[in-house]
């Protein structure tokens, strides 16, 4: 692990963490794919232990030990000071260590599902925050993969990889097409179709899961909009969160946890 000291922000080999925002990192032509950025070593170790390869490592002294035992003997590590670092990153990197990963190639939807039975589905969720919230929900209660739609927020964004503490790299996901290519996907793979939403025809959650199908695919639509009307007309059920004191609805990530716990294996 070359440990190489620099003093100066604008070095162009510091540039991943200077230059490229996250939305320009994902779609940089060099190298093939992309990057990333993972934060801290925790969640660094997490996207290792998943495959993913790093392309450098920038951390401050006193956290230069806790990847150390991380990263292989070929891959930079830049150390920098703290005041570097915020000035590379706009805020305060209190966790330490920050890396530059290589975008892995997405899988395709029938790979991921094969042997699932508990699929989540994502459509327009466009807050990170809520991402990776949802990834965490899915990672501790039971999922077996996530689904993101097309204009979903991306799951390796830099606040939805953080707030999921990794678990982006542990739930087995990728991209789902539009529902009039999606529903036949997901049907030809035996899952029905639960959206996650407020209907006059609704079932409850308790409902549902007293009479669970084999394999669902929990749908989830966006904070304050919902799922879209394309998205329930792809529906075999709609399912309701059961509420009471005058509250209609939660936040999408409080939901998904409520729902994937009434919806677990026993």
């Amino acid at each position: 692990m070359p440990a190489l000291h620099i003093t100066d922000a604008s070095d162009d080999r510091l540039a991943d963490y200077r230059d490229l925002t996250d939305v320009a990192l994902r779609r940089v032509l060099e190298p093939d794919g992309g990057l990333y950025i993972a934060e801290s070593a925790k969640v660094i170790a997490r996207a290792l232990a998943a495959g993913h390869r790093p392309r450098s490592v920038l951390v401050q002294e006193k956290w230069l030990a806790d990847i150390e035992d991380l990263v292989d003997a070929v891959t930079p590590v830049y150390v920098v000071s703290p005041e570097i670092a915020e000035s590379l990153t706009g805020y305060a990197v209190h966790r330490g260590a920050l890396a530059a990963m290589h975008r892995p190639p997405l899988p395709s939807v029938a790979d991921v599902v094969a042997d699932a039975r508990l699929v989540v589905v994502l459509e327009d969720i466009v807050d990170h925050t809520n991402v990776g919230a949802i990834f965490r929900a899915a990672a501790g209660l039971g999922a077996d993969a996530v689904l993101v739609g097309p204009r979903c927020a991306d799951p390796l964004y830099r606040r939805s990889v953080r707030v999921s503490m990794g678990t982006v790299f542990q739930v087995p996901w990728t991209r789902l097409p539009e529902w009039s290519e999606a529903r036949g996907v997901l049907h030809e793979a035996g899952f029905e179709l639960a959206a996650l939403a407020l209907a006059d025809d609704a079932v409850s959650l308790d409902a549902f899961s007293a009479h669970r199908p084999d394999r669902v695919a929990l749908m989830l639509g966006a904070e304050g909009d919902g799922l879209s009307r394309r998205a329930l007309e792809a529906a075999d059920t709609v399912v309701t969160i059961p509420m009471a004191g005058g509250v209609d609805s939660l936040n999408v990530a409080a939901a998904s946890a409520v729902a994937l716990w009434e919806l677990r294996s026993r």
